[in-house]
């Protein structure tokens, strides 16, 4: 799979998965409004999700460089990270992103904005302290693939649109046996209320589960095809897996890294050692498997 059908496989899944947790929200809100009572809940649940869908978009770039505590950076503060930065960008044919620096020992990055003219790159004054040129292109051309295959926008639209999920089926299961207990479980169609009510809760449980794990399935795919394209952008595959390797050796966390953002660095920011079953509920692949991967040694 070549750089330019992965700009237009995401392409498409931005608009397939958008579309299938808009439905997702649509049919929550009908089954939420119909168990409350309240026709108003469907509408006001598609305006939250087209709402906090075009936050995200828009927005989520510098909300989640907020969050970590990024500071833009001038080149003469740092030429070294800026020439690298500037000349795998021209490889890529990529307008240069701006450049940020975390203030934290511990060695990570993170790329964001919704496409290459809106692109941001972070690095932790850690990952340029402890890695060698090499293991920094490796980095650098890992997170300019993110920009240039449209990972961020995907993965922004998908965090956004899970969280929408997810509250929608938190208010829903904190309000549903009050306003269900008001109606009239006598009347005609009693029985038909009652079995809208059990699909409703299972839906409200069980939405937010599929759709969390269908984003994380796509962040770790994503991580495989970033690591591969950031490989044949440096022709040096080792660099990067060199990289990762000592980034996975670090064990402390970010000190602004959390939840919401961790998806977004090149290895999970929380400093939390992966047991086999947490594999399934996490941001990042196993390093083992990247490098493995990279270097094709099992």
């Amino acid at each position: 799979m070549t750089l330019y059908t992965n700009i237009d496989s995401n392409k498409r899944k931005t608009v397939f998965l958008l579309g299938v947790f808009l439905l997702t929200v649509i049919i929550l809100g009908w089954l939420i409004s119909y168990v409350l009572d309240s026709p108003l809940i469907l509408w006001l649940a598609v305006v939250l999700a087209l709402g906090q869908a075009l936050l995200g978009y828009y927005s989520g770039d510098r909300i989640a460089l907020l969050i970590s505590g990024a500071r833009a950076i001038e080149k003469k503060e740092n030429p070294n990270i800026y020439n690298i930065v500037e000349n795998l960008s021209i490889t890529a044919g990529l307008p240069v992103p701006k450049i940020y620096i975390i203030d934290d020992p511990a060695p990570n990055a993170f790329a964001t904005g919704r496409d290459p003219k809106h692109a941001s790159l972070a690095v932790t004054t850690g990952l340029i302290e402890q890695l060698n040129k090499t293991e920094l292109e490796g980095v650098v051309a890992h997170e300019l693939s993110h920009i240039g295959n449209f990972d961020v926008r995907l993965m922004t639209i998908i965090v956004v649109l899970v969280g929408v999920v997810s509250l929608l089926s938190d208010l829903f299961l904190r309000f549903r046996f009050f306003s269900f207990s008001n109606r009239d479980r006598n009347s005609e169609g009693g029985q038909l209320q009652l079995v809208i009510l059990i699909v409703a809760i299972l839906a409200a449980v069980l939405a937010p589960i599929a759709a969390t794990l269908i984003q994380l399935a796509i962040s770790r795919k994503r991580e495989f095809l970033a690591d591969s394209a950031g490989a044949l952008l440096t022709r040096y595959p080792e660099g990067l897996a060199s990289a990762l390797l000592k980034i996975s050796r670090y064990n402390q966390p970010l000190k602004h890294a959390t939840g919401a953002t961790a998806h977004l660095y090149i290895e999970n920011p929380l400093g939390k050692k992966q047991s086999y079953l947490s594999k399934l509920f996490s941001t990042h692949p196993p390093v083992e498997e990247r490098i493995a991967a990279l270097t094709g040694k099992k």
